[in-house]
């Protein structure tokens, strides 16, 4: 078999190395130590635009091309098919139903359109009191907090957007602010995101399943239990609270069945489950690594603080419309993100029947496709010193005219891309506006690779990031 794949498989064509295309142990290797994502990078530098990254699996940076090609909205008139979801990559929920991110192309369109009303303008403009409030209370903690010494901003970031997704979700706050300390079902969820590489490795080989449940303690089987359980059971408890309150369950609630439409209960649990994690843990991974950035570079770090404190002189001026015209803390969060995306690949799709065309070339049908967007990010192919933090790029200097910002989508692309960016947007843009107005920041070891040291698990296993806090000067 490891000869059929390296020489005479339908992709033997396309270049990688032989040891990755021989068999998939090496993919399922790369997935659980967390260093696939350096690995597809590396492959692509020495490879190029396409890389063979498993016996049927390719990665593409050429992104101004392969986004649509992969992700994009069907196209009658050049006959284009829909690329499923490599179901090797995301299972059902908890229930055994399937959620929004994981459901079927019909399935999906249905539940999305429910929850679409929960995102939309409207709900965040009747939000924004909600999510206002957590901000403020991040803000107060850091100065409390901070009066100890320095502090590690990837927890407090964390602990924001956990509190902001729960109240929207649950109706109540995981009180994260408020402990200063993770709630247990936060804690869970990283521990859940890591399992995900082991998810995926049992599903490439079910044969060892019953071997490595065996080895799983009932400890870890108990954590996955209330993962889900206490989601569920939240999420219920305020189902039973009629109120009107602008909470992601109020919107949805007013355009479900039967005259509206039909989501199951089942599909609803596991789809307010994923939300939890999807609209929290990436939000955070935006910011943290936007501090670093910002951090490492004085002279951009000052020109963003300036343009805040230029615009706003109290908290209360500091609205999500606001934040909207604040063109270099959008440069800068963007930024952030093309060099630090929270999913550092796209999830994977399948080549339907017939293949299929990418980024000008023929593929064939089965094949597990997708963009890997760190690699892209960071790809000379793509953009200007594409190593190098630079704003600019996104505020139109003609240094940067020659990026392809059709490569960068950092919330995917198409008809499943995140449902949820806007209310993402929200988020970085008033929590680092707010911090900015009220403190100044400093690295406590400048010296520390804080990137390079991360592995990935799905998202980034961040280490801590430790500041030094001091209230701004008021003039």
């Amino acid at each position: 078999m490891c000869f059929y794949n390296i020489y005479l498989h339908p992709l033997s064509k396309y270049p990688g190395s032989k040891w990755d295309a021989a068999s998939r142990i090496p993919y399922c290797t790369y997935l659980i130590r967390g260093t696939m994502n350096a690995r597809v990078t590396a492959a692509h530098k020495r490879y190029g635009d396409v890389v063979r990254i498993a016996p049927d699996e390719l990665s593409y940076i050429s992104g101004d091309t392969a986004w649509e090609d992969i992700y994009g909205f069907c196209n009658n008139k050049r006959g284009r098919k829909v690329y499923l979801k490599d179901r090797t990559w995301i299972g059902p929920s908890g229930n055994g139903s399937w959620s929004l991110l994981a459901a079927d192309k019909e399935s999906h369109s249905r539940i999305r359109r429910l929850f679409s009303h929960a995102f939309s303008d409207k709900a965040l403009r009747e939000q924004e009191p909600l999510i206002q409030k957590y901000v403020d209370l991040l803000v107060h903690r850091v100065g409390e907090v901070s009066l100890d010494g320095p502090l590690d901003v990837v927890k407090w970031y964390n602990y924001t957007t956990f509190d902001i997704i729960g109240d929207l979700v649950l109706g109540e706050s995981l009180y994260c602010l408020r402990d200063k300390d993770y709630h247990p079902w936060v804690s869970n969820v990283f521990m859940a995101l890591k399992g995900i590489a082991l998810g995926i490795c049992l599903r490439i080989y079910p044969n060892l399943s019953p071997i490595i449940n065996r080895l799983i303690s009932q400890e870890i089987l108990a954590r996955r239990r209330y993962f889900y359980d206490f989601a569920y059971k939240q999420y219920h408890k305020r189902l039973a609270n009629e109120t009107d309150r602008p909470d992601f369950v109020s919107y949805v609630e007013r355009q479900r069945g039967p005259k509206g439409v039909e989501v199951s209960q089942a599909e609803m649990d596991a789809t307010y489950a994923g939300i939890m994690i999807a609209g929290s843990e990436t939000t955070a991974t935006v910011l943290s690594g936007t501090t670093w950035f910002l951090l490492q570079n004085p002279e951009i770090y000052q020109r963003l603080r300036a343009e805040i404190r230029e615009k706003f002189q109290r908290n209360e001026d500091i609205t999500m419309e606001a934040v909207n015209q604040c063109s270099y803390l959008i440069a800068c969060l963007s930024e952030g993100m093309r060099l630090y995306p929270p999913v550092t690949t796209g999830f994977p799709r399948i080549v339907p029947a017939g293949g299929d065309t990418i980024s000008g070339k023929y593929v064939p049908a089965g094949t597990r496709v997708y963009v890997s967007q760190f690699a892209s990010n960071h790809s000379e192919r793509n953009f200007v010193e594409p190593q190098k933090y630079a704003p600019e790029r996104w505020l139109e200097d003609p240094y940067y005219a020659a990026d392809k910002k059709s490569a960068y989508n950092p919330f995917s692309f198409g008809p499943r891309n995140c449902i949820g960016k806007h209310l993402a947007y929200v988020d970085m843009r008033l929590i680092m506006a707010k911090l900015l107005l009220n403190y100044d920041f400093e690295l406590v070891d400048k010296e520390f690779e804080w990137i390079e040291t991360q592995k990935v698990y799905t998202t980034w296993e961040k280490q801590p990031l430790m500041v030094k806090v001091i209230p701004a000067e008021r003039t």
